[in-house]
């Protein structure tokens, strides 16, 4: 597990993890969220999360809010 701040939040359901000692914030989609809505979220919560590989570059999975 990894840990990052919600950097960046849309209006369409996903959003942008920023993640210590990385340039490149992480990708997120709401689907990826657990015990935790994305109604619920707001930037500079913190989470732990799990990283995957998908065809348009890493993307957060398993996203728990701290």
């Amino acid at each position: 597990m990894q840990e990052g701040t919600i950097a960046r939040l849309t209006d369409r359901g996903f959003g942008f993890i920023s993640r210590d000692g990385e340039d490149k914030d992480v990708f997120f989609h709401s689907n990826e969220l657990k015990n935790v809505e994305f109604n619920d979220l707001k930037e500079g919560d913190k989470v732990t999360f799990e990283v995957a590989e998908s065809p348009k570059g890493p993307n957060a999975t398993n996203i728990n809010k701290v």
